[in-house]
């Protein structure tokens, strides 16, 4: 007869995001609990365990490390493998080790904790209003990450020696700061100052620097505040003259400005919240979240025009929730930059780039490592209760964490994205490396925030790409610092705009590679591979495949190209003029007519007759974005004139449309050359019948959106009836647009369709560098099959 050893060594390799998150002592305590001797480190792979005892202690320990992590942690896999015992006495935790290759994953900045918050507002505790108060459950980690493994050493915190109270906490097992990496105080740790455009300190006698700033805040002043991955302008919401100027300033004319809150109370002041709101409000994430704003909340005009939400966020820092419990009420908390540049991170940068814009400025001397904006999410369609999330940005609290695929790629690899709302992805094994929000890829300062970021990233994730993705749009910067790398050598893959819309929305939801799915694109513009301009798209195949047109939107010329985006006015008299004539259109009794001009029309039929010898400065498009344009222009909302931020006329539409159900307007599916063609001609015409007889804009615009949802579902029951997939994944810009989205999702789950929507990455251009990473791995496998 044998008998079990009555003690066995274990080696216990842990990977996922647990570093910088308190695993270390979370398994300390776990092995004191049990009984258990031996040590745990982090090394460049994770962290690793030594540990030895009893068998049936071992795998109680084994079994908790998943189901007890730290509520920051996400354990990915834990393994292990016998080891011969040492005989070990006692558990330590040993000095992280350094390796060749790095798999450790970092994890994203988190909100300030409620055992911090608690400890901050104690007048008798030692950290009583300290700005920089954090523990392993909450504070930087990311913008402060230099380096793996995540140890304070190789964090922005190493200027700043613990004093002894400080070190005690860090080696005190039983302590909540235990091994938590940015602690300090007020003694040994980053300190706030106020200083003046010009950089010089401002000298306060009777108040700290927050009391003063909060106090020129309620004079109306502009505050830039040096916050967790970058700067932000502060103003008081309430204050007309304030918000102008504050517009005025940083040259942002209508797109709506966030908000921060104290606490949840105060959100309840100038929004409706339901249960699910409450739950993405209060993630240790902390996002901006789009709510439905009170009527008569007192918030002043100019912060969101013409918007029924408002863009708010509680406070997610100590000095946050400093400036907010000081001042008492909301502030405009918007970002810290330039109109169309990136966020200010360093602090010579932004007294540069916000000398001009801000009175005064709150900062601290901890370093950013990494510019890092605010993500923004809505409610998810149909989840009034459960809090998912349906992402529109995604950078701090959660960037970097990757988004784990169903395969491994077959080569370490980059994709770029796109040009808008642009994100990069890098990939190894089974992770993809969505980068934080970088921003509009339009000018010089954000391509290098992007090339920053790019090699930031491959240091960290220790990712040494031998592929690099692009979109096929010439132009895009993106695709051109793709190019000059494949001119450099690098085998190099391109990937049209729509189907890398597609294969992200198929890989955020998990499936598999061979899945057939409809997939509908619906946004702006995105380059097609017949050379004209996409946006209104119906496919069917699958990332292993590949994708094929079925079916798109009639074509809409673009007079004068990128002209007709900025000004969506051209798009919808381009289209009367070719369904008239100018002198017809000129008797026409249209208000867009009126506001447009006989100057404008007689421009836009020239433009028309001269693309027959130059047609580039008309091209085609079959944008669903161009179309919403279209009707808004048709309804004279303010944004079809000149826009003056992306999608403005299609988010004021969406804005007026009272959402009622509504019929939709005719319209007709004919076969074209490469599938059915949606003729969006028979709409609009409709809807200018509906304006001439002077039906409200809030019933046209209802009807408008309903007719988008009603070809939506007509052109996949087209492509299911035949033999095409049951399965439709949504993505693109255009669903954004919540209403739209809840109709269609409605009418496709009502006549038996499975929906797949975006839940981790966005559905707009932020998301497509995901879904090149997917295709172009698929693509080089078709290759080499």
């Amino acid at each position: 007869m044998t008998f079990p050893p009555t003690r066995e060594r274990r080696t216990i390799a842990v990977r996922g995001i647990v570093q910088g998150v308190g695993f270390r002592p979370f398994i300390y305590t776990l092995a004191q609990r049990y009984e258990l001797a031996g040590s745990v480190y982090n090394d460049a792979q994770g962290v690793q365990v030594e540990v030895e005892g009893c068998p049936r202690h071992l795998d109680f320990f084994l079994r908790d490390i998943s189901e007890e992590a730290p509520p920051l942690a996400s354990v990915q896999a834990v393994t292990w493998s016998l080891a011969p015992a040492r005989g070990d006495e006692g558990f330590r935790i040993d000095a992280s080790r350094h390796g060749d290759q790095r798999q450790a994953l970092i994890s994203p900045d988190a909100a300030t904790c409620a055992q911090c918050l608690a400890e901050m507002f104690d007048p008798i505790g030692r950290r009583y209003r300290y700005p920089f108060i954090n523990c392993t459950n909450c504070g930087p980690r990311f913008t402060i990450t230099q380096s793996v493994p995540y140890d304070r050493a190789k964090t922005t915190m190493v200027g700043f020696t613990m004093c002894t109270l400080c070190q005690r906490e860090y080696d005190d097992s039983a302590d909540r700061r235990f091994h938590a990496q940015p602690n300090a105080c007020s003694v040994c740790g980053p300190k706030v100052r106020l200083m003046d455009p010009s950089g010089q300190e401002m000298k306060l006698e009777t108040v700290d620097a927050i009391q003063h700033a909060v106090g020129m805040l309620g004079d109306g002043a502009i505050v830039a505040v040096k916050g967790l991955g970058g700067y932000h302008l502060a103003c008081d919401p309430f204050s007309s003259e304030a918000v102008v100027r504050l517009r005025g300033r940083k040259v942002r004319q209508d797109k709506p400005f966030a908000l921060m809150a104290r606490d949840l109370e105060h959100v309840r002041s100038l929004c409706q919240l339901v249960p699910g709101e409450e739950v993405l409000l209060t993630a240790p994430s902390r996002p901006i979240v789009l709510l439905q704003r009170r009527e008569n909340d007192g918030v002043a005009d100019e912060v969101a025009p013409r918007q029924p939400t408002l863009g708010v966020m509680l406070a997610y820092t100590p000095l946050h929730h400093l400036l907010l419990h000081d001042a008492g009420v909301p502030l405009v908390m918007t970002s810290g930059n330039r109109s169309d540049e990136p966020i200010a991170y360093r602090d010579d940068e932004a007294l540069h780039q916000l000398g001009h814009i801000a009175d005064i400025f709150l900062v601290h001397d901890r370093p950013i490592h990494v510019r890092c904006d605010d993500s923004i999410v809505r409610l998810s369609s149909g989840a009034a209760s459960d809090g998912a999330a349906y992402p529109l940005r995604r950078s701090r609290g959660f960037a970097p964490a990757p988004v784990d695929m169903t395969g491994a790629v077959a080569q370490h690899t980059l994709a770029c994205g796109g040009e808008l709302k642009n994100t990069f992805c890098l990939a190894k094994e089974r992770h993809a490396f969505v980068s934080h929000h970088i921003g509009d890829l339009e000018n010089y300062e954000t391509l290098v925030s992007f090339r920053e970021g790019i090699d930031h990233y491959c240091r960290l994730f220790d990712v040494r790409p031998t592929l690099v993705v692009y979109d096929l749009h010439p132009e895009y910067l993106s695709t051109k610092y793709a190019r000059e790398l494949e001119e450099n050598g690098m085998p190099a893959v391109g990937i049209q705009h729509h189907h890398a819309h597609i294969a992200s929305c198929l890989a955020d939801n998990g499936r598999q590679l061979e899945e057939r799915v409809i997939g509908v694109a619906m946004d702006g513009t995105g380059y097609g591979t017949d050379g004209t301009l996409w946006g209104g798209e119906f496919f069917e195949g699958s990332v292993q495949e590949g994708f094929e047109r079925r079916a798109h939107l009639a074509s809409m010329a673009l007079p004068g190209g990128a002209a007709a985006i900025r000004e969506p006015w051209r798009v919808v008299i381009a289209y009367l003029i070719e369904r008239h004539t100018e002198e017809e259109l000129l008797k026409s009794p249209l208000e867009i007519v009126r506001r447009v001009g006989e100057r404008n029309i007689h421009l836009i039929a020239q433009i028309l007759v001269a693309r027959a010898e130059m047609p580039a400065i008309v091209p085609l498009t079959s944008s669903a974005g161009r179309l919403f344009d279209a009707a808004a222009a048709l309804l004279g909302l303010p944004g079809s004139m000149r826009t003056t931020y992306e999608g403005q006329a299609a988010i004021e539409l969406e804005m007026v449309a009272s959402g009622s159900t509504s019929t939709p307007y005719p319209f007709r599916l004919h076969e074209g050359e490469n599938g059915w063609v949606v003729e969006t001609g028979d709409i609009l015409d409709a809807l200018v019948e509906d304006v001439v007889k002077n039906v409200s804009t809030e019933t046209v615009a209802s009807r408008f959106h309903r007719t988008v949802a009603e070809v939506i579902l007509q052109s996949c029951r087209r492509i299911r009836d035949a033999g095409g997939p049951t399965a439709v994944a949504l993505s693109g810009g255009t669903f954004q647009n919540m209403l739209l989205l809840r109709q269609a999702v409605d009418a496709l789950r009502e006549n038996e369709f499975e929906v797949y929507l975006h839940r981790r990455v966005p559905a707009n251009d932020g998301g497509i560098s995901l879904g090149q990473v997917v295709l172009a791995d698929s693509v080089l496998r078709r290759g080499l099959g």
